[in-house]
């Protein structure tokens, strides 16, 4: 709630797919106005750049935030096929989403709301409701295992000899994965990890507690990633609804 507006929705180590409650969400990557989005369903895959959300002062509406297996799991499909994508439910081919906006709009109350939606993520993930009959592949384990110890802030030359892999085909294999590489993925872990401290704890020690090399260095990729300055951020959208404690790039949770 507030003043009619733009909301930074920032870079992320999950694909986010919203479910709005009253009007059709509007959103955009930031300065691409022709990425517009309105409808529904709004899904979106990893990106580098932050998403505009266009909103007339009041939003409400169910956001998950789903893992690299969840989009496996859910969708029946790999994150990276949907990297740097605005879409929706229909372009996904997942019936049970497409039709998920309606019966919400059936329901009286947040928690009828939010129960059906536990239901729905369930039977998706036992396989009911998939794209069509097509099996599902499930993760490559070398690639789970890199995708872990990128998001915990290990080097990708280590990460590709401890898989048995290439630097090479090691990132080949994480960008079809994710839709981004390996070393562009560990810094929007960092970046993640730097979000969940920012307004908790001294810009400095946010920086140390990342591994970020100082203050300047996570401003940069802070100014990079958001499309602003962290104390911009944090006069402008800091508390935000959305906002919770940080988590790490669980390659094995849905």
């Amino acid at each position: 709630m507030g003043a009619p507006g733009v909301h930074r929705g920032l870079p992320s180590t999950t694909l986010t797919l919203v479910l709005p409650l009253d009007a059709p969400l509007r959103v955009s990557w930031a300065g691409r106005p022709d990425s517009l989005h309105e409808g529904w369903t709004s899904l979106s895959g990893l990106s580098l750049v932050p998403a505009a959300i266009h909103h007339e002062g009041t939003q409400r509406g169910i956001q998950l935030a789903l893992t690299v297996a969840g989009a496996r799991a859910l969708l029946g499909m790999p994150a990276g096929a949907l990297a740097a994508e605005l879409t929706d439910a229909d372009a996904a081919g997942v019936t049970a989403l497409r039709e998920l906006p309606e019966r919400l709009h059936g329901l009286d109350s947040t928690q009828e709301q939010v129960a059906l939606v536990d239901r729905v993520l369930v039977d998706l993930a036992r396989g009911a409701g998939s794209r069509g009959t097509a099996p599902r592949d499930g993760m490559r384990p070398e690639v789970a295992v890199a995708l872990r110890a990128l998001a915990g802030g290990a080097r990708v030359g280590a990460v590709a000899a401890s898989v048995g892999l290439s630097r090479r085909r090691l990132g080949d294999l994480v960008r079809a994965e994710c839709g981004v590489r390996p070393k562009q993925l560990h810094r929007v872990s960092r970046f993640a990890a730097a979000r969940g401290l920012l307004g908790r704890l001294p810009l400095a020690e946010v920086a140390a507690c990342c591994g970020f090399a100082d203050q300047a260095h996570l401003t940069r990729e802070w100014t990079a990633l958001a499309g602003c300055s962290p104390t911009v951020w944090l006069r402008e959208e800091f508390p935000f609804v959305q906002d919770e404690p940080v988590s790490g790039l669980a390659a094995s949770d849905a």
